[in-house]
């Protein structure tokens, strides 16, 4: 005999099972990709100087701190020694050192060094770290070609506005991406915005002297080319010329824009200097002290190494992405004009007076019902179909219910509703065995938590007046939508299903019969082997097969159907994994045809390509334009972005007014609009990335059966009367739709 737990304690099997709950990984790995991108693009906009660059500059300010010696000394300040004066250090005669600052960049770069290898001459490059961290080959390049380099801080900042933990963030980053490049450290530094020893003042004073204390040798000019005004290639000359054969150090710059006044005036100075006996060398070979490179070695090494990678991986990847945002950019504005004109020309062909499909369709038909556990819907369903205008039998196929699904339908007793009942196999099985059972040549599908309107049927069935018409798409609506998630699939299901069959009608590539509601000719389904069950989407198999064949597939707009939508971000999430994946399946079983001949290969070229591209590949691509969004709020040009989002929202507002005016729809639930383009979309975003991975993984989805309520009616229906049963507590009452 099992002893129950004492009262008061924990049972030990509940506390097991709770600490073993992780994060699913539906959820997990879309996180982990997304933390990833947004790490990618801060590390971006941290070497472009768009994250933590300060581009303000110190007006001049007094010199009464500074000491004469260095206003009139050299363009070298030694303040290295603590405790002393610091020194100056000048160019011995007939010696130039060039100095290139803002690099490596890489157009202008290149030019530069190989003028000076051209020449057999040396100089100094004070890089800065946001460029030698994208451009590392250049600054290897320069120590291999026996140059120096020295450092011009990471992103550029007049440090006179900086505390030291900046500073010395600017030197450690700067330093950092030197070892991870060329594996050096240095010893030379210039500041930004610097000038001649003779323009320091007390703001900048006091940070030379603290770089000093950190090791470092600070290199000013005494002579400025003044190649950024661009002045010419006579002029840099002039200005870069040192009088009375002195020694210099010359100011140049190898990147910040257009430099090819630069590149010209070095391939004139340089031979002209040397023909007038000057030497072009290193700055510590002419000050005649130790290099100022020393190795860098052990964890240092490795860990701007690590830096200098992860910077090529986010440039190369973010590029990508950027490319893949103008993309995604152009197949919205694309496909939205598409819509918006195809669906105008649908709607003006159909609706124009006169308009017919062909003879007046008045035969029979058959109604299908596949249901499984479906005790609180189904009794909506069959009354709303007794009430069609339309002669129809209906034809209830209970898919081994446990919820005595089949025992509600028998025990309403209504003439031409026969319930068949088996095993339970699944909704193609069950549609397989309705149509086996059916007595007429059309049989129309449907759901067993969906309503229809009385004349449904009737404008369902007309197209088939038509002989090429296989299959019609009916107007699938959601009927529960006084909630928020419910008013967002009612968006979803006008704009983004029935605006976009309009428009795949007027293609001749329509993806999909929705289960909700659809008619087919039962010929067309025989010669197809009726209902598959290779795939999770049979609706949209069966219509991609009958493309193949050569039938039609037209959408029928009066056809409404009213269907319930799930009412839990779970229920949503089961239900769009299986359409994703599912449409994956189908477009992969039917690959084939785009390289087939008559019907099959004109779906094949048209409608694969336009089914995969907008909607398995470019709503993966979609949450681009939100992390973008997110980012540029954060760090870039905020005007511009959010001007750029309220017109991509102003394309999507116009496409849903014009789509709800089409459907006769009130325009009070776009109001939730924006709301659904920031969260709704990164559902859908998780559920397509998670269908990707089960696909590419090779993983295998069950059916999942969503829970119901049966609140939905069709209005102007007729009204179900409730059926005998104890009231779920879990369940709340909602108003129908009527």
């Amino acid at each position: 005999m099992t002893t129950p737990a004492p009262r008061g304690r924990h049972n030990p099997r509940k506390k097991k099972r709770t600490t073993r709950r992780r994060l699913p990984m539906r959820y997990l790995l879309p996180s982990l990709l997304l933390v990833a991108l947004l790490a990618m693009l801060m590390l971006r906009g941290y070497v472009h100087s768009e994250i933590l660059a300060d581009h303000r500059v110190q007006p001049p300010a007094s010199t009464s701190h500074v000491p004469d010696e260095v206003l009139d000394g050299g363009p070298v300040i030694d303040a290295r020694t603590p405790g002393e004066r610091a020194k100056t250090l000048r160019i011995p005669d007939h010696k130039i050192v060039l100095t290139f600052d803002d690099g490596p960049d890489p157009v202008w770069t290149p030019k530069v060094l190989d003028q000076l290898k051209k020449y057999d001459a040396h100089g100094v490059f004070f890089v800065t770290g946001t460029m030698a961290s994208r451009y590392p080959a250049l600054v290897q390049r320069m120590v291999d070609e026996g140059h120096e380099v020295g450092l011009h801080t990471f992103n550029h900042p007049d440090l006179s506005y900086q505390s030291t933990d900046r500073i010395d963030w600017e030197l450690s980053q700067n330093q950092l991406v030197l070892a991870g490049a060329a594996g050096i450290r240095t010893s030379l530094f210039r500041p930004p915005y610097s000038s001649f020893s003779d323009a320091m003042d007390n703001k900048s004073w006091p940070v030379t002297q603290y770089i000093g204390s950190r090791g470092y040798l600070t290199v000013v000019n005494n002579t400025d080319s003044e190649d950024w005004k661009r002045p010419g290639v006579r002029a840099i000359i002039d200005q870069a010329t040192p009088r009375h054969g002195k020694g210099a150090v010359i100011l140049m710059h190898d990147s910040g824009g257009d430099r090819s006044q630069t590149v010209a005036a070095l391939d004139k100075f340089l031979p002209r200097m040397q023909d007038r006996g000057y030497e072009f060398t290193n700055l510590t070979a002419a000050l005649g002290a130790p290099s100022a490179h020393t190795p860098a070695t052990g964890f240092a090494l490795w860990k701007g190494k690590a830096f200098v990678y992860a910077v090529d991986i986010s440039e190369h990847v973010t590029s990508v992405l950027v490319v893949g945002l103008a993309v995604i950019g152009v197949l919205v504005i694309t496909r939205f004009g598409l819509m918006l004109l195809l669906s105008f020309l649908h709607a003006r062909r159909v609706r124009r007076k006169g308009f017919r499909w062909g003879e007046p369709f008045t035969r029979p038909v058959s109604v299908l019902v596949p249901a499984y556990n479906e005790r609180k819907c189904i009794e909506s369903t069959v009354r709303s179909l007794v009430a069609s205008d339309y002669p129809i039998e209906v034809v209830v196929i209970d898919d081994g219910s446990t919820d005595g699904t089949a025992d509600v339908v028998e025990a309403m007793g209504i003439p031409n509703v026969r319930v068949v009942r088996q095993r339970n196999a699944g909704k193609p099985a069950a549609l397989n065995n309705g149509i086996a059972h059916a007595r007429y040549d059309i049989v129309v599908m449907m759901d067993g938590d969906t309503v229809f309107e009385p004349t449904t049927v009737r404008e369902l069935v007309q197209p088939f007046g038509d002989h090429r018409v296989g299959a019609v798409a009916g107007n699938a609506k959601v009927g529960n939508r006084d909630s928020l998630i419910g008013a967002w699939q009612h968006i979803e299901y006008v704009m983004g299903f029935n605006l976009d069959r309009r428009m795949y009608d007027i293609l001749g590539c329509m993806p999909t019969i929705p289960g909700a509601v659809g008619a087919f000719r039962r010929d067309a389904l025989d010669r197809i082997g009726g209902m598959s069950e290779d795939t999770l989407a049979e609706d949209t198999d069966v219509t991609m097969a009958l493309h193949r064949d050569g039938w039609r597939v037209v959408y029928a707009e009066n056809a409404r159907a009213w269907t319930e939508a799930p009412e839990s971000v779970q229920q949503l999430w089961s239900q769009r994994y299986r359409w994703s994946y599912g449409t994956m399946q189908a477009i992969w079983k039917h690959r084939r045809a785009v390289i087939e001949r008559g019907p099959s290969g004109r779906f094949g070229r048209v409608g694969l390509p336009f089914v995969s591209l907008f909607m398995v590949v470019a709503p993966l691509l979609a949450p681009l334009i939100d992390v973008f969004l997110l980012y540029g709020l954060v760090f870039g040009p905020t005007g511009k972005t959010v001007t750029a989002w309220f017109g991509v929202l102003l394309i999507q507002a116009v496409c849903a007014a014009y789509a709800f005016r089409l459907d006769r729809e009130r325009m009070t639930h776009l109001i939730s609009l924006p709301l659904q383009q920031i969260l709704y979309r990164q559902l859908m975003y998780v559920v397509l990335l998670q269908s990707w991975i089960t696909a590419l993984t090779g993983g295998r989805l069950r059916w999942q059966k969503l829970r119901r309520t049966g609140v939905v009616e069709a209005p102007g229906g007729a009204q179900a009367r409730p059926v005998s049963r104890r009231k779920d507590p879990q369940q709340t009452d909602r108003r129908p739709v009527a």
